[in-house]
């Protein structure tokens, strides 16, 4: 699988990258969204304005059929990619952070859970995500990074799909949290 990005680093299933997530090239990318699932800023508005309306219209769909009131935080969806080099976008609404103290970790690593859970029900080989609720949401960072971890392999540990998992760092120090937890991990 080609991935065009600059710092990469395998541990296992799990690989660590530097780049921007609406140019890889997996058979999924996970969008931090909105619970709209209509678009919205940082990630969510970068992942609509590459993929097109193609992404617009099938969140449109969802909105009309199940998800009337929104997409629950924690929970996940998917629609087609459209002109993104992904074939489908896993969306999850990560929760905004209140001090951790309403429930955040654990629907953090549900957001995680719910989006491996999909690309394994739609035998999707590989999947990339970003630093879920990080932006916007106010997410701590190196926190974040040790959910995502931890729920990405003990998923893997149990699931045969996805085969790769790309974890995506927008910048250098998001990247260098990601590289510490995963290392800290592998030594265990």
């Amino acid at each position: 699988m080609p991935l065009p990005y600059s710092a990469r680093r395998a541990f296992g299933r799990i690989l660590l990258a530097q780049a921007d997530i609406t140019r890889l090239d997996t058979d999924a990318i996970v969008n931090a969204a909105n619970s709209s699932l209509l678009g919205g800023g940082g990630v969510d508005g970068a992942i609509h304005r590459a993929g097109g309306p193609a992404i617009l219209e099938a969140c449109r769909r969802l909105r009309a059929g199940h998800y009337g009131k929104g997409l629950p935080t924690g929970q996940a969806v998917i629609t087609p990619g459209g002109r993104l080099p992904a074939r489908h976008v896993i969306h999850t609404v990560g929760p905004v952070w209140n001090g951790g103290h309403k429930h955040e970790p654990e629907l953090l690593a549900d957001c995680y859970r719910h989006s491996l859970q999909l690309a394994a029900e739609h035998e999707l080989r590989s999947v990339a995500f970003p630093g879920i609720s990080t932006g916007i949401y106010g997410y701590p960072k190196a926190q974040a990074a040790a959910i995502a971890v931890h729920t990405v392999q003990t998923f893997l540990a149990a699931h045969a799909l996805p085969e790769t998992v790309v974890l995506v760092a927008f910048d250098e120090d998001t990247y260098r949290l990601y590289e510490q937890e995963l290392s800290g991990q592998a030594e265990k």
